[in-house]
Parts: structure tokens; sequence; C-alpha cells
């Protein structure tokens, strides 16, 4: 062998030792993949949190064919029904009486009958009514009865029914086939008709007294976002009759001003007697409303992710965290609600619900001016959106599909509806940095338990959280987003908001939300204590001649409902407890203290004909006894027929005692919003979130938290860059991995069929 032959078979051997060195040490440096391991977490009844889950498809499902099967009368599948039919409006779960559930969770009693609570609209009776129904024993129905009676006090007029899906389609039939035909030249040549390019928005209430079903429809451009593209047309429909053919048109507006109907409109306009706006004619993608990015992409935003995948568990309906544990569902008409909320396995709260979501505008046209949207009438769990992973909820979240019946006779599974995260919100929940006397570090990261879902009731979102800390607090937020409602600037229309684009003005209006909490704080009997401070004035004891302005606690037990009831703009105490009959070690009674975070705007006067039908919103803060009659705030009857509510909350309060006895307390936060240009296309959540706290009130002997395994101590003298002095200096390896991001899909286009 010569020597170049040599030198080569030397070369492509060092080569590959060097290839496979640079491999080996490739190797070593590409991160692993996360590796998840089960969170640890207390032992709880698997099954107890059933007792309040959501129904099953296939419960639906059962319940829809016993009352097919047992009612003696036909009912017509809702989403072809006309007014004059009966039908299925909605079913949902019926969750037992609060004492029923206490004896099987708490005192080994029977597990309560699981039942159904469906609505029905009777249009084919003599009189019409709508009837609610328990159905049960579920999976296999056997027996109904009628409580209307029992929880209304009567029957609930047919009038008060909320609108249907189809009937709302039905009168936009109505509006095609009948209304614009009528003014052929003025639809044609200023408003561009072609039969599918003007989309409607309802107004609500429907009209000044009970009885009335009379409603605006404001015309807009149907192009993406149409909420900001007010064609100056709003039309006033009388849709009371059962009978479609006798709907009439009472009203109609264009531009500031009235006609009788649109006839008198086409006639005004062949001759010239009216102001013409002619609006341009908007893309399909509705130029400025669209939302499409104005940017092009660029490195991707930060994305949470967890080493060691989640540290909570979801099982069926039941969610476990770091000593917490509750029961989560969905209403069809109030939307996410939790059950059974345990800290360290003692409940702290029965009931922790949504109740309603109220807005009220301002407008110089007929349709805004006249709109008070209900929001549980349309059903906030009904419109609960589906969900896009990494930006309504981080990429890596627990996604949970729902079910509902409304509007239909087969239920309908939206996927990804609601979802369950653990959240660093990269802050301290507490700390502590010491350079006087000794010198160390304390603190603990701020990791919470988010549990959200997002309710899309025609232009605006709203953000419904329920969030988790490890100190044993609960906050319960809402954050508005979504496409603000539009007028079609005209007159005077800058006193009622900001002109938004060349025709649009975006119409001032009120947010206000309701909330149940029925806190269970060491028990279920509770009393309600507020304390707060006073200044008193005092001579320094060691210089009699000097005065000191010192701040003290003063206590007050709050004894009855009426003093328990502070009105919206009022001074509140600024600690206001449920107090336990138990102390803690230091001799103060247990307590979870309600702290309101709320920029509400103005209540609707009282004087209002409807006021009474929104009265909850009269206060900041209500607390009552509770009462299995008075299960909600309000009632999805009240939107339509406002003027006499089936639901008043204001007859809640009437003085009753609420000493050691079991409370309620009815929160609502709100803001006032008047759009502005930066509304533009649609509204941030960034300053409009709203909502509560819970918080412990010497309910512990100290801070919780100090038991959380993520806590972070160091001392000057300690090596702190040693994992098992300081577990931040684990991250390196602990935290070194590849997290498993599963590929995109959304199923929101799709997931509305039937099952």
């Amino acid at each position: 062998m010569n020597l170049k032959t040599v030198l080569i078979l030397l070369g492509l051997a060092l080569a590959t030792i060097f290839a496979l060195v640079c491999v080996l040490l490739t190797r070593e440096r590409t991160p692993r993949t996360c590796q998840h391991l089960p969170p640890e977490q207390e032992d709880v009844e698997d099954d107890q949190s059933l007792v309040f889950a959501d129904l099953t498809a296939e419960e639906m499902s059962q319940v829809v064919r016993y009352l097919q099967g047992h009612l003696g009368v036909p009912l017509v599948e809702a989403s072809r029904a006309k007014p004059s039919d009966n039908c299925i409006a909605s079913v949902d779960v019926q969750v037992p009486a609060k004492a029923e559930v206490l004896r099987f969770l708490d005192g080994g009693g029977a597990r309560p009958p699981r039942e159904a609570l469906a609505v029905l609209y009777f249009g084919n009776q003599p009189e019409p009514n709508i009837t609610e129904y328990v159905v049960g024993p579920l999976p296999a129905p056997a027996y109904h009865r009628d409580v209307t009676v029992h929880k209304y006090g009567g029957k609930v007029p047919y009038h008060r029914r909320p609108t249907l899906a189809v009937e709302y389609k039905q009168i936009g039939r109505f509006l095609k086939s009948q209304v614009f035909p009528s003014a052929p030249a003025f639809m044609q040549q200023v408003m561009e008709y072609d039969g599918t390019n003007l989309a409607f928005v309802t107004a609500a209430p429907r009209g000044f007294q009970s009885g009335d079903r009379v409603t605006w429809f404001v015309v807009f451009q149907n192009v993406s976002g149409f909420f900001l593209h007010p064609l100056g047309l709003e039309v006033l429909v009388d849709h009371s009759s059962l009978d479609t053919s006798q709907w009439a048109v009472s009203r109609v507006f264009y531009n500031g001003q009235y006609y009788r109907d649109m006839a008198q409109l086409e006639s005004a306009y062949v001759q010239g007697r009216m102001s013409v706006e002619k609006v341009r004619k908007a893309p399909w993608d509705g130029d400025f409303s669209s939302m499409k990015p104005r940017a092009p992409g660029a490195a991707p935003f930060p994305v949470q992710f967890e080493p060691q995948g989640p540290r909570y568990s979801v099982r069926g309906n039941q969610v476990l965290f770091q000593g917490w544990s509750f029961a989560f569902g969905m209403s069809v008409s109030t939307g996410l609600r939790l059950f059974d909320v345990r800290h360290k396995g003692e409940r702290v709260a029965y009931e922790i619900s949504v109740q309603e979501a109220l807005s009220v505008y301002g407008s110089n046209c007929p349709g805004g001016m006249s709109t008070r949207y209900m929001d549980g009438s349309f059903g906030l769990g009904r419109y609960t959106s589906p969900l896009v992973p990494g930006v309504d909820c981080p990429y890596l979240a627990t996604y949970v599909d729902t079910h509902s019946l409304s509007d239909s006779l087969r239920p309908r599974k939206r996927k990804a509806s609601l979802c369950i995260f653990e959240h660093n919100l990269a802050s301290p929940l507490r700390r502590h940095y010491s350079n006087l006397q000794s010198l160390y570090y304390g603190g603990l990261v701020n990791s919470a338990l988010v549990v959200r879902s997002i309710a899309t009731v025609g232009n605006y979102d709203y953000v419904w959280d329920f969030i988790f800390y490890q100190n044993g607090a609960i906050e319960g937020k809402v954050q508005a987003t979504g496409y603000p409602s539009s007028s079609f600037l005209h007159g005077d229309g800058l006193r009622y908001g900001n002109r938004l684009w060349e025709h649009t003005l975006g119409t001032i209006h009120t947010h206000f939300v309701n909330y149940k909490v029925d806190l269970d704080v060491g028990g279920v009997k509770n009393s309600l204590v507020a304390h707060d401070m006073a200044f008193e004035m005092t001579r320094a004891p060691w210089s009699p001649e000097q005065q000191i302005e010192r701040p003290r606690l003063t206590k007050k037990v709050l004894d009855t409902e009426d003093q328990a009831a502070f009105r919206l703009q009022s001074k509140m105490p600024r600690y206001i407890y449920f107090a336990a009959n138990s102390k803690n070690k230091w001799g103060h009674q247990r307590g979870y203290r309600i702290q309101i975070t709320s920029f509400a705007g103005d209540h609707i006067p009282e004087a209002s004909s409807m006021e009474r039908a929104i009265s909850w919103a009269r206060y900041q803060l209500a607390v009552t006894r509770r009462k299995e009659e008075e299960p909600t705030s309000t009632s999805i009857y009240n939107q339509n027929d406002p003027w006499t509510p089936t639901v008043a909350f204001a007859d809640f309060i009437n003085n009753e005692t609420i000493t050691n006895e079991d409370l309620v307390a009815w929160i609502t936060a709100g803001f006032l919003h008047i759009p502005h240009s930066e509304d533009i296309p649609n509204t941030v959540t960034v300053g409009n979130s709203v909502g509560f706290l819970l918080r412990p009130y010497n309910y512990y002997d100290l801070d919780p938290s100090i038991y959380s395994h993520d806590g972070v101590f160091f001392t000057s003298e300690q090596d702190f860059t040693a994992c098992e002095i300081n577990p931040l200096a684990c991250l390196p390896k602990t935290a070194s991995c590849l997290p498993n991001f599963p590929p995109f899909t959304y199923d929101g286009f799709r997931n509305m069929s039937r099952l």
C-alpha cells in the first residue's frame, strides 16, 4: 500500500470520527420531548360532581322522544315552526335543590334523580302559552310535571316567548317578499338592493307595553362586519299575530324622517321630497370593517407550555388544581357556571354563575334608541363560540365540547367551546427582597387556573373567565370585544356617540353583567359583615400637646337585606365579607371578602316602565337569603315583556334578616362604552374588563400559598444556583424539552350541524 493510499484512508477515518462526534454532540444538545407527569391531586369522589353535569346529547334526545310521545299534542321542529305551532324551545339540565344535593354530597344521602328542564311554546292552543316541564328520571324518562305556575305564580303569556331563529327568518322573508317590493325605485336606486346584499339587526324590547311584539329592524350592507355599515333605513314590523300573513309594517324610518310605510317612502322618493344619502357600496370584505390583518406575518408571538404536562386534571365536569376542586357547566341561557367550589377540601361556594348581560343604547335613530338587550334571552350558552387555539385560549389548553338543545328537536354539539388552562401571569403572587438585617429573596410565581368560554351574541363577544389563585382567591371576569353597534349618522347624531366612518355613528351604550355567588363559608349559615376605616383624632401619649390623626377599623354586621343592598353609584364598605360561625387560630371570624371591579355607567331611571325587569342593575351588590324559588335574578321572558316582568329582582329584597342564614350575593359590574375610532374594525378587550374577586379574609391562619410547590426562597449564604436550593436553577434541565404542539384544528365553521 503506497503512502498516498494510506493518507487517503487516514483522512477518511478522521472524517468519519469527526462526523460521529458531531452527531453525538448534536444529539446531546437536541432537547428531548417533554414528558407528561400525572398531576398531584387530592383524592375526591370522581362521580359526585355529576349531580351538576350538563345533559349529554343522548339525554337530550331521550327527553325529546319522551315529550313527543307523552304530551298528546303535535310538536313541530322548532327550526320550521310557525308562531301558531307547538314546539320545544330548549332542553337543559334541571339542577336539583341545594338541600338534596348537600344531603348527597355531605350527608351520605341518596343521589338526587337526574332531571331535565324543557321549555315549550304552545302556539296551537286556544290560549297559547309558554310551559316549562321537569322531565325525569334520566336517562330513561318516565314522568313530567308542569312547574310553570310554581316557578312564576301563573302561566307565562305567549307574547313573552324569546324569539326563535325561525321567526327572524320569517320576518326576513316578509321584508323581502312584501315590504321592499312596495318601494321598487328607492330600493333599487338608493339601497342598490339585489335580494341578498342587505342584512338586518333586531332591536329589543319589542314595543311599549305588555302584549306588544313590534320590532324595529335596522338595515345594513351585507358585508363582513356589517354592524358598521348602516344604510339609514329602519323598518318597524308588527309580528304580534300568530298568523304570519297578518304581519304588517307599522312605521318606516330613513335618514331622519319617519313614514307610514314603504309605499309612502317610495312616493316621497319618486317625487323628490326626501333627503337622500347614497352610501358607497362596500366590498364583500367590508373594507374598513374587515378583520383581516393589515400587516404581513412576522416572528411568532410568545407561547406558554407545561414542561411536565398539565398540573390540573379534568374528569368529566370536574376540575382539580392545586387544592381546588369544582364542577363546571354551561346553561343554555346564562352560560358558564360553577358548582361545589372547594379549596383544601372545604367548600367555599356552592354556586358561582353568570345571570345576565345587559346593554342599554342611545341614538337618534329608532332602532338604536329603543334597544335594551338582555342577552340571556338570546342565550349566552346557546351562542357560546368555538374557541381558536392560540388566540382565544393558549394553544395547549384543554378544550371541552359542549352540547345544547334549542330551536330544534336535535342536540347541537359545539366543539372546543370551553377551555381550561393554567396561566403564568408573569408576575409574582407575592415576593420580598431583603437587604436589611438578613439578605434573602422569597417569592411565588402567580400561576392560576382559568376556565373560559366566549359567547358571541350578535355583534358582541363576551370572554367569560373564572380564575383560581393559589392563595385561595377566585376571580370572575368578563372582557367585552366584537363589533360596536352603530346607527346611521344624521342630524344631531353626535349627541349620542362618535363618528366612526363616513355614515357610521358609534352609539353610546352601557354594559351591565350580573352574577350569582352562593358562598358557603365554613358551612351553609353565614352573616354579612362590613369592615372599613375612619380617622380618629388623638393626643400623642408621649407628647400630649401634639395631635395625631390615625385610621381605625370600623365594624358592622349588616342584619337585613335592605342594609345589604348597595345602590349602583353609592358608597359601599371597602371590606365586605361573608362570615362563618367558626374562627381562625387568631380568634377572627373566618370569611370570604367580595371585591368588585366596575366602571359602570348609570342605570336606567327607575321611573321607566321597563326598569323592574332589569332591577338587579340598580345594585352593585345585594345580599339576600337563599331561596329555591329565587334561583335567578332575571328571566329569559323579561326581554320581550319588560313591562310586566316574569321575574323582578327588586322583589327579592324585602328586609328579611340575613344573620346566620344561607346567603347569596348578587354582584353587578359594568362599564360605559362610547365607541371611538379605535373601535374600528372592532373593540379591544383592554380596558373593557370588569368583574369581582372572592378573597379569603381571616379564613386561614396564614396565606395558604406558602404551601405551594412553586415557592422560591434562598439566602445570600446559600448556593442559589443549585437545584436543591432554588427550583429556578433547575429550569435549564426540567424545562429544556420540546412541547408537543398538535396540528391546528378549528371546527367553528362546520360544528353547527345537528347530531
